[in-house]
């Protein structure tokens, strides 16, 4: 039986002397696996990285590789968060995770072989002179019973998966003016804003190159929607209010036919009843739907995006694609959410980078909103993104005075829940139960 420990260090690399701050997830977990599988709890615990095993391994040495370049103080810039371990890995595993759960679920819609490792490495234009290396490493193929196979071109979308989103911490840290990420000085930092700037626009060309080079048209979409989505979160976030939007020009059609389709309400269904709303005061839903539509933009996109290219590069059926999209946003918006929460409640040693950062930034999040229905006095420093002296003083006492930390860890329980009924379309395997074991790590992350 792999180890709460075990688990730990295949998930965060933090070791067993934070075990104990994962227990009620797992605990839980076990319980929501033992209800979905005929397994007992003592046995439903599974060590990611071994379950993955040389595809996850490989991912950080396979991204170095991928950028390449003639010019050594980018190539340098560049691969920054690439050096050792190279953070957690979330979103690439989750992609891993999808694509062995995902290869067994019934009725394929694949039409044709899956690509090799030399073609998804060849330029598809003959003016194209970006070569990556051969040598990128590529386990071979191999099924199990309990996990399935996974593509190539599945093992590159994790590594382009990971390329974004470090791409976007290197463009967001400019523009938040972060100067820790990671627990090490943050690439403008070290480096400087003009420099991190353009190391993030080099890993995202080098990402479409090799999306591009997946040869899968409604993948390259799907990806290039999270990039089009991170700008606009950026945006949102920049203008910081849902009472700020003015008189809106018009739309051409093809303006509309790019505008990423969101749901009525990003809010889970549990949160949707009739006459059941967030909030009583209609400006705080208002807030709090511009807050959500924000985090999916931010955060969800890329996992919700990047499991459901990992379906379709597997040739699920739209059904199991549109599940696992489900499964990602949820989860997605769970984890920013939680984040969001983590940011009144930790250390910024236990973080990795500074605490109450979003007050600094002007920036009002789900414990905030939460507090403000209970202290309304809130409302005012809310709306002047409180920059006023003692106004971010002032808004941590009313939060840690008030039940907004509670309600935030109950809605991001709530996505976890709608995440783990997305994945009821699949077949068992322990892959499957892995993702529904990382719901409940998000939970109670402590960084």
């Amino acid at each position: 039986m792999a180890s709460i420990a075990t688990f730990l260090t295949g998930f965060t690399g933090i070791g067993a002397s934070k075990a104990t701050a994962w227990d009620t997830a797992l605990s839980r977990a076990h319980s929501v696996v033992a209800g979905s599988s005929a397994v007992s709890p003592a046995s439903s615990v599974i060590n990611p990285s071994e379950l993955l095993g040389s595809d996850l391994a490989l991912l950080t040495s396979n991204i170095r590789r991928l950028l390449g370049s003639d010019h050594p103080v980018l190539k340098s810039i560049a691969s920054y968060y690439f050096m050792g371990s190279g953070g957690k890995h979330i979103r690439p595993m989750l992609v891993l995770l999808v694509a062995k759960a995902s290869s067994i679920a019934p009725t394929p819609r694949r039409t044709s072989p899956p690509l090799s490792i030399e073609r998804i490495n060849e330029p598809i234009s003959s003016n194209s002179e970006v070569l990556f290396a051969l040598a990128v490493n590529a386990p071979p193929l191999s099924a199990s019973k309990q996990g399935g196979e996974i593509l190539p071109t599945q093992r590159r979308l994790a590594e382009i998966t990971e390329m974004i989103h470090t791409a976007s911490l290197l463009h967001d840290d400019v523009i938040d003016m972060s100067l820790v990420r990671r627990k090490m000085p943050s690439v403008n930092a070290e480096y400087g804003n003009k420099m991190a700037i353009l190391a993030g626009d080099f890993l995202l060309a080098r990402a479409s190159i090799a999306l591009a080079r997946l040869r899968n048209v409604e993948v390259v979409e799907l990806l290039s929607t999270v990039i089009s989505n991170l700008v606009e979160g950026e945006f949102m976030q920049l203008r910081n209010s849902a009472n700020k939007k003015g008189t809106p020009e018009p739309k051409t059609e093809a303006q509309e036919s790019l505008e990423t389709r969101l749901p009525d309400s990003l809010a889970p269904l549990s949160r949707q009843a009739p006459n059941m709303r967030e909030f009583t005061d209609e400006i705080t839903n208002q807030r709090f739907e511009y807050y959500l539509t924000k985090t999916y933009m931010k955060t969800a996109s890329l996992i919700a995006n990047s499991c459901k290219a990992a379906a379709v590069l597997g040739g699920c059926n739209e059904l199991v694609a549109d599940a696992l999209y489900r499964y990602g946003r949820a989860l997605g918006l769970a984890f920013q959410v939680v984040d969001d929460m983590l940011d009144f409640t930790v250390t910024a040693e236990e973080m990795g980078k500074p605490v109450n950062a979003d007050l600094k930034l002007g920036l009002a999040t789900a414990p905030v909103l939460y507090a403000a229905e209970q202290f309304p006095e809130l409302d005012v420093i809310i709306e002047r993104n409180f920059k006023q002296d003692g106004d971010a003083t002032t808004a941590l006492q009313l939060i840690h005075a008030s039940n907004g930390i509670e309600r935030t860890r109950s809605l991001a329980a709530a996505f976890c829940e709608e995440a783990v009924e997305a994945l009821s379309i699949l077949p068992e395997s322990d892959a499957k139960k892995v993702l529904i074991q990382l719901t409940e790590a998000v939970v109670t992350r402590k960084n």
